[in-house]
Order: C-alpha cells, then sequence, then structure tokens
C-alpha cells in the first residue's frame, strides 16, 4: 500500500505545477513562496534543537499558540518550526510575535521532497496537529527515530471509515506516534482501533488558547458599530450569507438601524457573497478602514483575515457559520472569551464536546431555520445580556488541559 500511494503522489507532484499555477490566479498561494512546497526551503539558521509544529490552517496554528509561548522562553530550544498549508495560516503566523518561531509551507508528500526537508530543518521532535497525517513524512521521521506526537488530535467518524478500510496500512502510519494527545473522547476510540499507541485525553486544546493577539478596528468603525443594533455572522461558508441576509431582511421590519457584520471563512469569496446580498436589496460595505460607512449600511462584510477577535470585542451576540452546512462548525470559544452569546446550527461534529459544555452553561443556542433565528436574535437584542462569567471557567479548564499535554510532551523531551 505504501508503493501504490508514492505513485499516487509522485503523480500529483508531476500535475503539481497546474495545480499551484491555478490556486496563484486565484489568490490561494503566495507567488514568493510557493516553492517551499515543492523542495525549496527557507535557509535554517538554527544548529541547535528544532522543534518543529505542522497543522493545515488557521485553527490548528491558533489552537498551539499557549505551547509555543512557553517553548520560546526555554533555553534547551533554539528553534521552533511551524509547517502549515494555507496562505491564511501564514498571515496568522506572522502575527506571532515569538523571537524562535519560523514559518514555512509543508511539502508534497512525496518521498524525495520528504527527505530533502527533513536533511534541511533536522528536527529534533515532530508534532502533528489536529488531523494531519502524512504517511510519507511520518514513515521518514521514525526511520531517523525522531519523536512524532499527534497533538489535540482529531479524527472524525468520516475519516475513521477511510483509514479502516486500509487495516494494514492504518496501523503501519498510526503506529509511527510515540504519542497522541486527543481533544475529544470519540478520537481516543478511533485511535486504538487504527493501530495508535499511547493515546492520552486530558481535553481540547483549543480552551488555553492565546490571548495575547490584538487586532484593534478603527475608531470609524468602532463608533459605527456602536450606533447600531448590531451582530455577527462568523467563519460563514457557502449558503450560510443568504441565510444570514434573509435573517437580516426580517430582523430589520423592527430594528430599522440593524447591522450585519459578516466575516467569511474563505474571503476569496467576498465578491460573491456582496452580490448574492445586493440582490436580497441589502447594501453591503466593504472593510476599508478609510473608505466612509454609509448611514443605509446593512451588511459590513469583512475581507482581510485576522480580525475575528477585534469584532467580537464589539458586539455581543455571533452565529458560527459552517454550522447550518455538512461541514461541522467552527470553534466558538474565541468569542465566548468576549462574553458573546453563541448561535449556531446543527452541524457541530467539529466541536460537539464544547458545545454541549457551553450549551450547558447557557451560552450557546442551536437554531435550524430563518424564523427560529429571528426569534433568539430579538430576544437577545430585547435583553442586551452577554455572559459574564464564562471567560474565567474557560480560561481554569484551558490551563489545566494546557499543563497536563506539556507534562506529557516533557516526558518525551527529557529523552531527547
Amino acid at each position: 500500500m505504501v508503493f501504490i500511494y508514492r505513485i499516487f503522489i509522485n503523480l500529483i507532484l508531476i500535475i503539481s505545477p497546474f495545480i499551484i499555477l491555478i490556486r496563484l490566479i486565484n489568490k490561494k498561494e503566495d507567488l514568493t513562496r510557493f516553492q517551499e512546497k515543492i523542495g525549496f526551503f527557507k535557509k535554517n539558521i538554527s544548529k541547535g534543537k528544532t522543534v518543529w509544529f505542522h497543522g493545515a490552517s488557521v485553527g490548528e496554528i491558533q489552537s498551539i499558540v499557549p505551547l509555543l509561548e512557553k517553548y520560546d522562553k526555554s533555553k534547551n530550544i533554539d528553534q521552533i518550526l511551524i509547517t502549515s498549508n494555507t496562505l491564511s495560516s501564514s498571515k496568522i503566523i506572522s502575527r506571532i510575535k515569538l523571537k524562535k518561531i519560523r514559518h514555512q509551507f509543508f511539502p508534497v508528500d512525496s518521498n524525495i521532497i520528504v527527505k530533502k526537508f527533513l536533511k534541511h530543518w533536522k528536527p529534533s521532535i515532530a508534532f502533528f496537529i489536529d488531523s494531519e497525517i502524512w504517511p510519507n513524512m511520518l514513515i521518514n521521521l521514525s526511520k531517523k527515530n525522531i519523536p512524532i506526537v499527534l497533538i489535540n488530535a482529531r479524527i472524525t467518524k468520516k475519516s475513521y471509515y477511510r483509514w479502516s478500510k486500509l487495516k494494514k496500512f492504518s496501523k503501519l502510519i498510526f503506529n509511527k506516534f510515540n504519542l497522541c494527545l486527543s481533544s475529544n473522547k470519540e478520537t481516543v476510540f478511533f485511535l486504538k482501533k487504527l493501530g495508535a499507541k499511547n493515546i492520552k485525553y486530558f481535553g481540547n486544546l483549543k480552551y488555553s488558547q492565546s490571548e495575547t493577539e490584538k487586532n484593534e478596528i478603527d475608531n470609524q468603525t468602532k463608533k459605527f458599530i456602536s450606533k447600531r443594533t448590531a451582530w455577527c455572522a462568523s467563519s460563514t461558508h457557502n449558503s450560510e450569507e443568504k441565510f444570514v441576509g434573509l435573517v437580516h431582511n426580517r430582523l430589520k421590519r423592527k430594528y430599522n438601524n440593524l447591522l450585519t457584520v459578516i466575516i467569511p471563512r474563505h474571503i476569496d469569496r467576498v465578491e460573491q457573497i456582496g452580490n448574492e446580498l445586493s440582490n436580497l436589496g441589502l447594501k453591503v460595505h466593504y472593510h476599508e478602514p478609510k473608505s466612509k460607512i454609509h448611514k443605509d449600511t446593512d451588511i459590513y462584510l469583512v475581507n482581510s483575515f485576522g480580525k475575528t477577535k477585534s469584532f467580537y470585542s464589539s458586539l455581543k451576540n455571533i452565529f458560527l457559520g459552517g454550522s447550518l452546512i455538512n461541514h461541522g462548525g467552527q470553534n466558538p470559544l474565541e468569542a465566548v472569551r468576549y462574553n458573546c452569546n453563541i448561535l449556531h446550527g446543527p452541524n457541530i461534529s467539529n466541536f460537539s464536546e464544547i458545545f454541549q459544555f457551553l450549551s450547558k452553561q447557557k451560552v450557546s443556542k442551536k437554531i435550524t431555520n430563518i424564523n427560529q433565528m429571528t426569534n433568539i436574535l430579538d430576544k437577545l437584542f430585547s435583553s442586551q445580556k452577554s455572559q459574564k462569567n464564562i471567560k474565567n471557567k474557560i480560561n481554569a479548564i484551558g490551563q489545566k488541559i494546557l499543563k497536563k499535554n506539556m507534562q506529557e510532551i516533557n516526558s518525551i523531551f527529557e529523552k531527547l
């Protein structure tokens, strides 16, 4: 099976220039850095101990910032290498102001390129975040006796069933991990079935997400929002913006000063979203700090990365996208830290345990249709209720989870 996988990956490598060209045209790749994915790496400036973290995109990287902050202060670590797959994640990582961090894009999982990558960076230990499983990389790390940790691991039912069809292959790959730190109980069960060893569960690291990053929105926008009856739809996906627009139109019958802030998950869709909302008769303003916001604006559409925290600090009621469609939802903890009320659709499998906790705390509410969402927002606007005590609870949980995860990781560090 490894042989077949390598043939498949090499075929992808052959056509990768065409794939990258399309992604460059769609502004999903960095014109000056896409070469990192095909074996042209940044200069390695460290001859000492390099700790390597890999996460697919923004959410995975943000979940380990508290760990990065701890290890940046460690005298035993000379360099922290972070790899990721997406352009958005590279922009978020550039805002993490830690001295030892270096970022580069994760290479194609070709056996040749993987070997070149490991020879170049010489990591002392490798961390894979969430569900990042790359066979060639894992096999080569294991051959070099480099410890491999799957951190904040999340295996969905869908991915489990895919892996379980290849029992021998999955056991070969998952057995390479020296330690698996699971983010939920379901993943513990799946990891055992797939052949992983040394599995621990303390909770989701996203409870301990760092709050040091600050993204201030301009005073003009803050002032405009403060004078309106406002709410936010965050991390929305295709079709959810139209749903939000229809809710806005209904609420506007009662609140003539209504403002809806929309922060799409993928900002390359903003033009499409703007046109779709304009067809509903809504006045759309694109996030441009220096441009005047017209008083008849219905929708404030955010078209840049890393602005969610800034808007959460100015708004009390947040709908989290990726939950009305079959995506699995988005992490609600960031918004809850700003004392926001959370609304979400029925599809929240990615964060089911977190949403169960928030539901018990009466912080989040599930919605399934336009009428329900309209009614709930109407009540929230009237009550002006916000969550005052939940932040401390989350921080306390997060610190315990972080401490226990670090204890397990440190037991491996001691052997390096």
